[in-house]
């Protein structure tokens, strides 16, 4: 049996998930909007029976058992760590949560309730093309250690052309190119490698202030270009540059992983590999096999098919078994689970701070909820030590 949908959101995601769900089978019960106007036009654009703009009225449907949240950050604990106390599963936009301290709630949760699905929606893991790469590395198609990956990602405003001032546009509410696309680029590097950055350097520049829509008091704070590299547990050097300044609706995406005697490289969908210092190979190329209609819409290509690689994991993983909800998590051992999560949001606050210090900043993942009021600690501990 497949589980009920319940989905937050009706962002660009959201128009292109929910008919990659209808025609993998799933049924969307619910979607929520925090504006209530927008829960209904997606409703009946999506053809969803029911919209709210109240949380609980999705979360404690009984019809539904599988949670999307895909609305904006500052939401993905409270929903996600709520949803699993009541028994729902969940899959989270990336980055999870706004910073460490979101993620680290989120991660507690997934792990009080290990019999329900929590994952966050790293759609790169599913891309044929960074499967074979990882199946390639796993045989040591190279040769060699692996000793650089160059990653660089080339894109279209992150903005549309009449979006007034939201979210995307601060960089603390989750916005920009290091949040939305960097933790795709950190998270990919941990699934091809099975390596964690031990420090990183980076630079995070906000260049385009004000748009035609976006102008007067508030100007946009997220950033629109990034580069930073990260040195990993087993000295491999990384390389990332992520630009969002090209015109159009153009997406490129190029990965390199290097070693002493060759090369895997990722161009857009498609695997290429040269061993051995011979001759360049063609190991994948990317074929149009998405079986499903979605919206033509500025979302790139790779992260469509990502999702819909990733929506067909998640019904292998619900269909064979018959009790409602139930699942099997061979299907979906590749996701990412919210403890990688957490590991994205420590590197790209390392990489935020490197940005301001102009320094190499070792990355440090959080077991603990920092102390919010560190003075007022401090001074009630004096008072304690003096009292006794």
């Amino acid at each position: 049996m497949l589980p009920g949908i319940g989905v937050f959101g009706t962002g660009p995601v959201v128009k292109v998930l929910v008919p990659i769900l209808q025609e993998n089978g799933f049924k969307i019960e619910a979607i929520w909007s925090h504006i209530i106007q927008e829960a209904q036009e997606a409703a009946k654009e999506l053809r969803i029976p029911f919209f709210t703009d109240k949380i609980d009225d999705v979360l404690l449907r009984k019809d539904v058992d599988l949670i999307f949240v895909l609305c904006a950050p500052n939401l993905h604990t409270q929903i996600s760590v709520k949803a699993l106390g009541i028994g729902k599963h969940i899959v989270c936009d990336k980055p999870g949560g706004l910073n460490q301290a979101d993620a680290l709630k989120m991660v507690k949760a997934g792990q009080y309730y290990p019999s329900l699905i929590s994952l966050i929606n790293h759609s790169f893991r599913f891309l044929p093309a960074f499967t074979h790469m990882r199946k390639a590395l796993m045989e040591n198609y190279l040769g060699s250690p692996i000793t650089l990956i160059d990653v660089k990602i080339q894109c279209s405003s992150l903005f549309n052309e009449n979006d007034s001032y939201n979210w995307k546009c601060d960089d603390i509410m989750g916005g920009g190119a290091l949040n939305l696309i960097g933790s795709h680029v950190v998270d990919l590097v941990t699934f091809l490698t099975n390596q964690r950055a031990v420090r990183v350097h980076g630079i995070v520049r906000t260049f385009m202030k004000t748009t035609d829509t976006i102008k007067g008091i508030r100007n946009i704070s997220a950033p629109d270009f990034c580069c930073f590299q990260m040195e990993l547990t087993n000295n491999i050097l990384v390389s990332a540059t992520i630009n969002s300044h090209i015109a159009g609706s153009t997406f490129y995406q190029e990965v390199m992983v290097c070693s002493s005697t060759g090369h895997l490289l990722v161009k857009g969908g498609d695997l290429s590999g040269r061993k051995n210092r011979g001759n360049e190979e063609v190991l994948y190329l990317d074929v149009e096999d998405l079986n499903c209609s979605v919206p033509n819409l500025n979302l790139p290509k790779p992260f469509i098919k990502g999702i819909c690689k990733m929506v067909s994991a998640l019904r292998e993983a619900f269909l064979p078994v018959k009790e409602k909800a139930g699942w099997i998590k061979e299907p979906v051992s590749s996701a990412a689970n919210f403890e990688d999560g957490l590991y994205v949001q420590a590197v790209l606050s390392a990489i935020r701070l490197s940005s301001k210090t102009r320094e190499w900043v070792r990355v440090n993942i959080i077991t603990e909820q920092p102390d919010t009021n560190a003075l007022l600690s401090a001074a009630v501990r004096r008072t304690a030590i003096s009292m006794n």
